[in-house]
């Protein structure tokens, strides 16, 4: 039954990128040769990223029974705290007499573990709400999100807005050794990206191999379907839960990394644009599995990667029409999807350990 659904999943995944490519084929009169589909494929690999990472940590936690909606949050106050610490530290390196390429390097690499680390600093607010007060799990993750935009929004009016010095810049990409070579995948998956976009499959098969084939694993599915029954059997079910929201939360506070990263050199507020809401899209349409949600990813990713080509190939459409693509394919997918996906049994269920 799981093979059934997941082929189903596969095929309708295989449906959706192909009749979106029907579509903007048809959009664009034909005019994007061989060429420009391997660049937009390229192009759809990096989109997907932060989408993978934000469907990554909804998986964590709610594999474990914790629904979050507050990735969004993280996500965002992750991009902020990677955009000031890029900047202060390369400045602070620069007047203590480092040169701009040692200075950049050292400060985007911290930057990225101040991401990682406010991330997780939000999802151990949530997991303190949800799990030790045992609060309701979409209110703690809401409060997480409007936590989130007003702290970005101050920092940002106070210290971010005007005035700066000039930064060392985002990641620079490069090719892998080899992979870059192989014909077509090569250029699509292993060429030109930035690290974090290279981690993201990485990430990916380590979720999957840790989801499914170790104790860890194990124990986390079952705290996900039946925590009382873990218990009985000596799993902790709190820090199984809480372990998952942490790790989650790293995981998209490296998604909001990527933002101010890779993308841009410049934090604007609201800048993640929805995609930790869409990366729950991505990680419902893969039922739960990494593997999956990656695939979801990678259609959003799609949908964005045709919003900006739209905009070069035919101008002349108002712009507002390709920005809705991404979430209109969101919709659609999950149209399809959503009524048939079956989350985990105790998700978003509170445990009280009988005394």
């Amino acid at each position: 039954m799981i093979g059934k659904r997941r082929a189903a999943t596969a095929i309708l995944a295989t449906a959706a990128a192909v009749a979106a490519v029907a579509v903007f084929d048809a959009v664009v009169g034909g005019r994007c040769d061989a060429q420009c589909a391997v660049g937009m494929a390229n192009q759809t690999v990096r989109y997907a990223a932060p989408i993978a990472l934000a469907a990554l940590c909804g998986l964590a936690c709610e594999r474990s029974g914790i629904i979050n909606i507050g990735i969004e949050g993280m996500m965002l106050t992750g991009a902020m705290v990677a955009y000031g610490a890029n900047l202060f530290l390369f400045v602070l390196l620069k007047e203590l007499g480092a040169s701009p390429q040692t200075a950049g390097s050292v400060s985007r690499l911290v930057a990225l573990a101040a991401a990682l680390f406010a991330g997780g600093v939000l999802a151990l607010l949530h997991a303190l709400a949800s799990i030790r007060f045992r609060a309701n799990q979409i209110v703690s993750g809401a409060v997480v999100n409007i936590l989130a935009i007003g702290i970005t929004g101050y920092a940002y009016r106070q210290f971010l807005s005007q005035n700066l010095p000039a930064g060392p810049g985002t990641f620079p990409p490069f090719d892998l050794p080899l992979l870059a070579k192989i014909p077509v995948l090569g250029a699509i998956f292993f060429s030109g990206q930035k690290p974090i976009v290279y981690l993201v499959p990485l990430l990916v098969v380590a979720m999957h191999a840790v989801l499914f084939y170790t104790p860890w694993g194990l124990r986390t599915r079952a705290v996900g379907e039946n925590p009382r029954a873990a218990d009985t059997l000596g799993v902790d079910v709190e820090r199984v839960r809480y372990l998952n929201v942490v790790v989650g939360g790293l995981l998209a506070g490296a998604g909001g990394a990527w933002f101010t990263l890779e993308a841009v050199d410049v934090f604007n507020p609201l800048m993640t644009n929805g995609l930790g809401f869409i990366g729950l899209a991505a990680m419902i349409f893969g039922r739960w599995t990494p593997l999956g949600a990656w695939g979801g990813a990678l259609i959003f990713g799609l949908g964005s990667t045709a919003t900006t080509a739209l905009g070069i190939f035919r101008p002349d459409i108002p712009s507002p029409f390709p920005q809705m693509f991404p979430y209109l394919l969101t919709m659609v997918v999950l149209a399809g999807v959503a009524g048939r996906a079956v989350p985990p049994a105790a998700c978003g269920q509170p445990y009280e350990k009988e005394r």
